[in-house]
């Protein structure tokens, strides 16, 4: 086990004499035994981030150290850490336990005897024993991964890389295998870095998530408090599904003022914004609140447009009634499954001052959360 510590990491490449930041001054230090996931959209730098971890790119500048070593001139053999894949990349001409000794024979000293023990154990702690004689092309997507993810059990590793190793499989699958890779890391306490850019896996699976864009890390935090306390606009569009609701505001004294409505704010909350007036007001679907009439102060008109029901809930699109058909009219609520509405119908939407954030327009920077209290949700 190992604490693994990025110093302000930045990887910049040459393009023909043009220089490109692919990861700019990461700062991230992860516990012995934490399971952390790298997330982000396609090019933020995530799998970068997890290659010089590895050691297989160099670290332009910063400092990379595992239990207070540095290691960025440590070749990739020698950090003890294993790597899987979104590709299985097994061997297709030996046998499972031929992929899951191969390594090991390869790398170190260990007596066939040990070998064959390690391999037997790692295949009983993944349900896989009765495949050990099996060749690659018989097994299935999610065999073929516990697999791979048995290759580098038997290395107990200090540090497990993991490079989006659940892509490959259906929906069903990846849902079980999110849950079954969650006990493993749990049973091993091995530090992890997990990279995806699916947001449910990072959500889901992390104790902290790194959420990166264009090779800036974002913030780094639990899920929850990433959720509902995001840094900034980025963080708080990207995580979550629907995204959430954004709509331009300026204000006018203790209102803001937006195209189709307006938002009285209490003292407590214009505190929290300074001198700012030009501002984007956030909320996420799920607090947007849905009824037949209007009985508080930001409750607005609106006409219902799509309806995605999806069992146990109905995503509704709507817009604020009387305002033309533009994008900053339209906004998003999910509500109960076995509540009906239907597209055209009139509703009041709520907006409560509980449930939104306010963001510097100019910067993106978050002015005012949502508080995130143990106190807000009773307990179990």
């Amino acid at each position: 086990m190992a604490r693994l510590t990025l110093d302000n990491v930045t990887k910049v490449f040459d393009d023909d004499g043009e220089q490109i930041v692919a990861v700019d001054d990461v700062d991230i230090d992860i516990e012995d035994g934490e399971f952390l996931v790298l997330v982000g959209p396609s090019g933020c730098g995530k799998s970068t981030t997890l290659r010089m971890i590895a050691g297989l790119e160099d670290v332009t500048t910063g400092e990379l150290r595992i239990d207070g070593e540095v290691v960025n001139d440590v070749p990739a053999t020698k950090r003890n850490i294993a790597m899987v894949f979104q590709s299985y990349a097994l061997y297709p001409h030996m046998t499972v336990r031929g992929n899951m000794a191969f390594g090991l024979e390869e790398s170190t000293d260990l007596p066939d005897h040990e070998i064959r023990q390690r391999v037997e154990e790692a295949a009983d702690l993944l349900g896989i024993p009765e495949l050990l004689d099996r060749k690659p092309d018989e097994l299935s997507g999610g065999q073929q991964q516990r697999v791979a993810l048995g290759r580098a059990i038997v290395r107990d590793p200090e540090v497990f890389l993991m490079d989006e190793p659940l892509a490959n499989l259906d929906a069903k699958l990846r849902a079980e295998m999110r849950t079954e890779l969650q006990q493993l890391q749990h049973d091993l306490g091995v530090t992890t870095v997990y990279v995806t850019h699916n947001q449910v896996e990072a959500m889901t699976m992390a104790d902290r998530v790194a959420i990166l864009d264009e090779g800036v890390l974002q913030q780094c935090a639990t899920p929850l408090e990433c959720y509902h306390e995001p840094n900034n606009l980025f963080v708080a569009g990207f995580i979550g599904e629907p995204s959430m609701n954004f709509f331009e505001v300026t204000r006018e004294g203790t209102t803001l003022v937006a195209d189709h409505f307006e938002y009285e704010l209490s003292e407590a909350t214009l505190a929290d914004l300074g001198e700012t007036n030009d501002l984007t007001l956030g909320i996420r679907p799920e607090d947007v609140e849905l009824k037949s009439a209007v009985d508080g102060d930001h409750d607005y008109h609106a006409l219902v447009d799509v309806v995605e029901p999806k069992g146990d809930e109905n995503v509704v699109h709507l817009a604020f009634e009387g305002a033309p058909a533009a994008q900053s009219a339209l906004f998003t609520a999910v509500i109960d499954g076995m509540r009906s509405v239907d597209a055209d119908q009139r509703l009041v939407a709520g907006f409560p001052e509980s449930a939104i954030h306010l963001f510097d327009r100019a910067t993106g920077e978050a002015l005012h959360n949502r508080e995130l209290s143990a106190a807000d949700a009773p307990s179990l």
